[in-house]
């Protein structure tokens, strides 16, 4: 976001019409919106904010198809066939942005690196030796390693060759530019909040402007319209970010995660001077989780340890969703949808994920079945794989819906809550979200989700509140930051 200028794409003045009318601006809706120009159709794509500003603006942009355990659990799981299938759609989707930033010229500062999943624990040393055995068997340029580029010893590591990392902004700006140039239409600041799946599709927008189009994809991160009731299996998860400049010669070269702990992933971007910035995630959490900031001091510390770093130039947070499956949804939106398509469930591999998601959602749309069509099929449903974590998935949600409810708080009134800090209060036998600015000034909304109802929470590192059942954030005034929530937390009047 840094090295990237802002974008200013306009809003949504009029009711329009397209082919197909894509809703979400990060890369699987970039993608899609492009894959489909790129095929002569003509597309609208709408974004509640600013395109590739959101998740995509805050990624950690490793283009990787070593997506830390997952082969040897889909080999033992689904067979090696389907590890197969899985290894394929993901490299192609490298292969596919290798392709299109030397077609169209994009300085997204794209490099070929390996890639490594790592363990400092002689316990889980098997583990890794089976998913080198199990990547390697499913077709990747797959290894098991003893020694990385990382400046402390590890156990073992799964090395899979020739994967990448980039900006992904550049390369994504590129490609809106690009999508202009053919006859796309980008409309920023236009959140979509109404949809009818009918032949043709509507898509209504907050300020009551209309899109018709024959075929309709929902790209929002975590699904806006969700007919599938895809929410009962997709659970979301928050990390932290952290990065500092290091001296090029001290690159540990390659992208690297350890499932250890709770995760650390490291990777390095071209910085200034010649330098590399060391961008590095960990500490994931459940939305409204708290800690936060303990969190992040956790996160800062460990790299300080580790690479010797003094002075950190960024931190931030990312959010994503993941399948009770593991594999993302990619495809119809529900069984009756003829017309309309979702993208969602990246598990933290959005980059690849979101590029092949827009390959696939074209392809469909444009008549053909790419040969992982199945594999991604948001109508599947595993029952063996998903029946333990989708119970523990829902029994949490429930937990948090009734008990969030009975839970007492630290604060009885908003004269309880301190300047700089949030709570959620009871105003006239009502939950309400409060939070007291620096300045004094109290805010205060309705704490019940849009979404579905249950309670927010307030997270103090970030200034926001946010819902512990799906994800959805919100400022200290409602207005809406992360969905699947598309509309804002009532305001006091409102109550």
């Amino acid at each position: 976001m840094d090295s990237t200028s802002a974008t200013s794409y306009p809003r949504l003045a009029a009711d329009t019409a397209a082919d197909v009318v894509v809703i979400g601006g990060g890369i699987a809706g970039l993608s899609t919106a492009w894959e489909l120009t790129e095929a002569g159709l003509r597309v609208v794509l709408v974004e509640s904010d600013r395109i590739a500003a959101g998740v995509t603006g805050y990624t950690t942009a490793k283009l990787s198809a070593l997506h830390t355990l997952i082969y040897s659990d889909l080999r033992d799981s689904r067979g090696p066939a389907t590890a197969a299938l899985y290894a394929r759609s993901q490299r192609q989707a490298i292969d596919r942005v290798a392709a299109v930033v030397a077609r169209l010229g994009i300085d997204a500062d794209l490099e070929r690196v390996p890639a490594f999943t790592w363990t400092e624990s002689t316990g889980q040393v098997d583990r890794i030796r089976a998913e080198a055995d199990a990547a390697a068997q499913a077709g990747l340029p797959a290894s098991f390693v003893t020694t990385t580029g990382l400046p402390f010893p590890v156990a073992g590591a799964v090395r899979v060759e020739d994967q990448a990392q980039f900006h992904p902004r550049r390369y994504l700006l590129a490609l809106a530019e690009d999508l202009v140039r053919r006859g796309g239409v980008i409309h920023e600041r236009t959140r979509a909040t109404g949809l009818d799946d009918g032949n043709p599709c509507t898509v209504t927008t907050e300020n009551g402007h209309t899109i018709t189009a024959e075929q309709d994809v929902v790209a929002t991160h975590y699904p806006v319209f969700d007919r599938a009731l895809l929410f009962a299996r997709l659970e979301p998860r928050r990390e932290l970010v952290v990065a500092a400049p290091i001296p090029a010669a001290a690159d540990p070269g390659g992208v690297h995660l350890t499932p250890d702990g709770d995760t650390r992933s490291v990777r390095t971007a071209p910085y200034r001077d010649g330098q590399r910035l060391l961008i590095v995630t960990g500490e994931h959490f459940t939305p409204g989780d708290g800690e936060v900031g303990e969190r992040w001091e956790r996160l800062a510390a460990w790299t300080r340890e580790r690479f010797g770093v003094t002075d950190l130039a960024y931190r931030w947070a990312a959010q994503d969703n993941t399948a009770t499956d593991r594999i993302p949804f990619v495809g119809r939106l529900h069984p009756g949808a003829r017309n309309v398509y979702v993208a969602t469930g990246f598990g933290g591999w959005g980059m690849s994920t979101g590029v092949m998601a827009g390959q696939l959602l074209a392809a469909r749309i444009t008549g053909t079945e790419p040969e992982w069509t199945g594999l991604y099929d948001p109508l599947r449903l595993h029952p063996v794989q998903e029946a333990v974590p989708l119970l523990k998935l829902q029994a949490g949600v429930a937990a948090h819906f009734v008990g969030d409810r009975l839970r007492s708080s630290h604060a009885d009134s908003a004269d309880d809550v301190g300047p700089g800090t949030g709570a959620v209060v009871r105003v006239r036998g009502r939950q309400c979200a409060v939070y007291r600015d620096d300045d004094g000034a109290v805010h205060a909304v309705s704490a019940r989700c849009t979404h579905l109802g249950c309670i927010v929470r307030f997270n103090d590192a970030e200034t926001a509140w946010e819902c512990p059942c799906h994800g959805s954030r919100f400022d200290v005034d409602g207005r809406v930051l992360q969905g699947p929530a598309n509309r804002p937390l009532a305001t006091e009047e409102e109550l």
